[in-house]
């Protein structure tokens, strides 16, 4: 076979004039100059990409919050571990966040760090002698404590929540669990068994456990069908949270009438890296048909810090 090289003299033409462009010096960034406010730092970056998804995500946060809609967090433990329970129980002081859904491993971090201060163990060392995850206080104190909650009709969550706050734990002011029972906010944990250390040790009672995660999965539901006009933050967890949000949905239209009875809300997924259950689970799929989706790429320490200042600097 033979080719010609194509004459690029027959190719049709337009005027970029009459062009739709993506990008305009409408909106470029400005300069930053020393000494200036946060709120005119905000003012300097471009409105393309990501830095107008964080606008936008600030803007739908603090609509939601006026209007008396909505909010509701869902996270990973490396939230806890970057330091950030305090922006999250601000954000609860507040009245933003009305309601907040964890993974098990958050149970664990926030009540080492209520408990003695410091959390995360090296898991690469312990693992080689067998002792990883064998603190015998987390174990021990978390499992009677649920154990305790479940039996008097609660949730994993309020019966963590409800142990730490009236415990004399040193450092109870900086659990979010202790936060939502004092605030009675609702908090969820939503656990898959085997996956937390706490699971290993022998005062683990699995019934109790998976009944009291029943229990949270339901309440969760009931935050999910108050959802329409209002937000969902995916925070940090990769598959369990995307996916209990994914069936909590489904449940709450096929209780409260189908697609009309949650719509128009915006999801935000936040995480380092973009995964597949957060895009389809969280941005993707529950606001197909209506809403907004968008994805906050980037370190938790950074990125969460800088939507809550935006966030206060917007409904100040």
């Amino acid at each position: 076979m033979k080719f010609k090289p194509l004459d690029l003299k027959k190719i049709r033409t337009y005027s970029v004039k009459k062009r739709r462009s993506k990008v305009s010096l409408s909106k470029k960034a400005a300069i930053y100059k020393g000494g200036c406010s946060f709120k005119e730092f905000l003012c300097t970056l471009p409105g393309i990409l990501a830095a107008s998804d964080l606008k936008a995500v600030v803007a739908a946060m603090a609509r939601a919050h006026r209007d008396k809609r909505t909010i509701a967090l869902g996270m990973g433990a490396h939230v806890i571990k970057t330091g950030l329970s305090p922006l999250i129980i601000e954000l609860m002081e507040r009245g933003i966040v009305n309601a907040v859904a964890t993974n098990g491993a958050c149970i664990i971090h926030d009540f080492e760090l209520a408990y003695l201060g410091q959390t995360s163990e090296d898991v690469d060392k312990e693992l080689r002698s067998g002792m990883f995850g064998m603190a015998r206080e987390t174990g021990e104190l978390l499992n009677n404590a649920i154990g305790r909650g479940v039996k008097k009709g609660y949730g994993l969550g309020k019966a963590v929540g409800e142990f730490i706050l009236n415990s004399k734990f040193p450092n109870k002011d900086v659990s979010i669990f202790a936060a939502a029972e004092r605030l009675n906010v609702p908090i969820t944990v939503h656990v898959a068994l085997g996956t937390d250390i706490i699971h290993a040790h022998p005062s683990m009672n699995g019934s109790l456990t998976g009944e009291g995660s029943m229990r949270d999965f339901k309440i969760f539901s009931s935050v999910v069908q108050a959802l329409s006009k209002g937000v969902f933050l995916n925070i940090g967890s990769a598959v369990l949270i995307p996916e209990v949000f994914l069936k909590a949905l489904t449940l709450s239209r096929n209780i409260g009438g189908g697609e009309k009875a949650v719509k128009d809300f915006t999801t935000v997924d936040m995480d380092f890296v973009r995964h597949y259950r957060p895009m389809m689970n969280v941005v993707k799929r529950p606001t197909a048909g209506s809403g907004k989706g968008y994805a906050l790429i980037g370190h938790h320490e950074i990125m969460l810090p800088l939507l809550f200042a935006a966030l206060i600097e917007e409904l100040a």
